[in-house]
């Protein structure tokens, strides 16, 4: 997915939920609503004034010195919009991603890479792993440095490509670095068994060794 469509499902996601939560406690605090939606206290904060100025959130006051939203007629419009869109949205990434993910896999299987790691800890990468099932292939392991736990739906995590050890091939699932995670993987890896989805929007420059 192109970084300006991520951008636009994350901005509807957060605005969806926003008003979900808005809608069950409008009294609740920032805190609470940023720790709900997983995204800094700050952007709570901007995100509920950037609400009201659309008319989408109306504020009262209540003591003390605290402040209640509320949904307007046009905030429960746009809920249901956004519900429709973004589930629309994700059901459409998923039918792709699943089309991509055994498309790769299979072009693994076909030259006998059966052993295949992940790169980045993702809705991705957990499609991938059903694909790879599917495929009778082996997911080893998904390389995220960022990741803190330990397994990722049931397959080992590791940090760098160091730790990795009879790998065949690599599947990028990065979405959220996915150039720098391209990038990384060809630099230190066979490029000819570096896998990309076609709906990440990159392809490997086997001549140039690097990412376009």
């Amino acid at each position: 997915m192109p970084q300006a469509a991520r951008e636009d499902t994350e901005n509807a996601r957060i605005v969806l939920g926003l008003l979900e939560s808005v809608e069950r406690d409008g009294a609740q605090s920032q805190r609470k609503l940023a720790s709900d939606l997983g995204i800094a206290l700050g952007l709570v904060n901007a995100y509920l004034r950037r609400c009201v100025k659309k008319g989408l959130l109306k504020i009262s006051q209540v003591p003390p010195r605290r402040y209640a939203y509320f949904l307007t007629p046009h905030g429960f419009a746009e809920k249901s919009r956004l519900t429709v869109e973004y589930l629309s949205s994700s059901f459409s990434f998923f039918r792709h991603a699943r089309e991509d993910c055994a498309a790769v896999l299979k072009t693994a299987h076909t030259r006998g890479w059966n052993r295949v790691a992940l790169v980045g800890v993702s809705d991705l990468a957990e499609i991938a792993t059903i694909c790879a099932l599917e495929q009778g292939i082996a997911i080893v392991a998904v390389v995220d440095t960022n990741c803190q736990s330990d397994r990722f739906v049931g397959t080992p995590v590791v940090r760098s490509l160091a730790e990795l050890s009879g790998v065949d091939a690599l599947v990028v699932t990065d979405l959220q670095a996915t150039h720098e995670s391209v990038r990384a993987v060809a630099d230190q890896f066979d490029q000819e068994r570096v896998l990309v989805p076609a709906l990440l929007g990159i392809r490997i420059n086997r001549t140039t060794e690097s990412a376009a």
